[in-house]
């Protein structure tokens, strides 16, 4: 007979496979969203400013869909909600002629992924039960790096072998090659609820079934992983940097980027595994080592601009696995919907307006922009030890 553990871990790798296959379609869309949109006839302002309103309601309408799959207890029928409007309205851009109507759609595949993440990593977490919360988690943030590196790749060949099309037909013909691993996404995960179709009851009994409320760890939690996300700028300013200076070539910024990306998915994987070990002390350890990316990032070599990707790629490793791991740490199943919810709305905010704010520091000094995302960083270092601390204290 098949133990608790390792129907866990399949489950998870079907989930895996869920986030591969997803991934390989809307980060292959994202890869050309930018200049489809100006080939549509959109201005930067307008490419911008669809991308930030995507991002703000793809993050803040989490908290809404966190309370409601709470609520309702329907798990699978958010996840494949979400999933069926995420992954649908993408191959569906092949069929835009004005770039208001893929701006809908753009919004739209937001929308949809805020509808389906709170269940999903809910229902991850139940299996994390089992296998490890940290595992978990890491195991699907590898297998989700991976479709984020196939995705932008599979664009770029697509574009190639149809560039007789014209160059907007070319991006037409991409997008709608997105429809297949749409398909798959969808087929695995309505086979993975076939298989599991309460997957609450994968959670292990709560000791203490009575904390069905969020209490102080949680919330100073919060306030750390908003330090984090605030600090933590995002690679679009960091190859901004490289290209304003001449650091980089355009053609190594690229490289830069899938560099940061294939350290994030180990990164993942050993900070995951770790965490299972030792607690949210891993996360206060991550969080200090990447800390230091901007240094490097932020400087004037080469070789600094990739010591500060791979860096940075350990920063993203972990913000994907074991800060979500932690939530179901602190946190009892009966409310960890909206517990993911509140969690993806906080961190979100925080990573626009923090997104925001070193941007506008950068056009001042990059000096200070150094300073400010190590000084954030370190704060939540320190609450990281704190929430540890209280947690042994509560044991």
């Amino acid at each position: 007979m098949i133990s608790q553990k390792k129907k866990a871990l399949y489950f998870v790798l079907l989930m895996g496979l869920v986030s591969l296959f997803s991934d390989i379609t809307y980060e292959g869309a994202r890869s050309l969203i930018g200049p489809y949109l100006g080939l549509l006839g959109a201005s930067a302002v307008v490419v911008s400013t669809i991308a930030g309103l995507g991002e703000f309601l793809g993050y803040t309408l989490r908290y809404a869909t966190g309370k409601l799959v709470d609520k309702t207890r329907k798990y699978w029928f958010f996840a494949i909600l979400g999933y069926t409007v995420n992954l649908l309205v993408i191959p569906s851009l092949a069929l835009t002629k004005h770039w208001y109507a893929a701006a809908i759609l753009i919004i739209l595949e937001r929308v949809g992924k805020a509808l389906r993440k709170p269940a999903k990593d809910t229902i991850t977490s139940f299996a994390g039960s089992h296998l490890g919360y940290g595992t978990a988690f890491a195991i699907e943030e590898f297998m989700d790096q991976i479709g984020a590196t196939i995705g932008p790749l599979i664009m770029s060949i697509t574009i190639v072998q149809n560039v007789q099309l014209g160059t907007i037909d070319s991006y037409r013909k991409a997008f709608a090659f997105l429809l297949f691993p749409a398909i798959i996404t969808l087929g695995i995960i309505f086979i993975t609820r076939t298989l599991v179709p309460e997957p609450d009851k994968m959670e292990k009994q709560q000791s203490k079934p009575n904390n069905v409320k969020f209490d102080r760890a949680f919330y100073i939690y919060l306030i750390a992983i908003s330090l984090i996300a605030f600090g933590f700028a995002d690679f679009a300013l960091i190859g901004f940097h490289a290209q304003k200076n001449s650091i980089l070539s355009p053609a190594l910024i690229p490289v830069a980027y899938m560099t940061a990306m294939i350290v994030d998915a180990f990164a993942g994987l050993i900070f995951g595994r770790l965490f299972d070990k030792l607690g949210i002390i891993i996360m206060a350890l991550s969080t200090f080592i990447s800390a230091f990316y901007s240094i490097f990032a932020f400087g004037g070599t080469k070789d600094f601009v990739f010591i500060g990707a791979i860096l940075w790629g350990v920063g993203m490793g972990a913000n994907e696995s074991i800060m979500k791991a932690s939530v179901a740490k602190l946190v009892s199943a009966e409310v960890r919907g909206t517990a993911y919810g509140f969690f993806n709305a906080i961190f979100g905010i925080a990573w626009f307006v923090g997104s925001a704010v070193l941007g506008l520091v950068y056009a001042v000094s990059v000096k200070y922009v150094i300073m400010i995302s190590i000084l954030i960083q370190m704060l939540a270092v320190i609450l990281l030890v704190y929430i540890q601390l209280l947690e042994k204290h509560k044991a």
